[in-house]
């Protein structure tokens, strides 16, 4: 029996992030359609640190 292949979707991304695809090549060596500071600045303004959220020395910024 041969498989069908799936339709590949695009996947659920929000909305600042549209566009964003990651994909590792043949080396193992990993490329993004975004530079890593749009990522990091993204993910800094949207996700929590959880090994930062209990530090005293932190909570003076909020």
């Amino acid at each position: 029996m041969a498989k069908k292949k799936k339709k590949e979707e695009e996947p659920r991304v929000h909305d600042e992030l549209k566009g964003f695809k990651m994909e590792i090549n043949s080396f193992g060596e990993i490329s993004s359609s975004f530079p890593i500071d749009k990522i990091n600045e993204f993910l800094n303004k949207n996700v929590e640190d959880k090994k930062l959220k209990d530090r005293d020395d932190l909570k003076s910024d909020q």
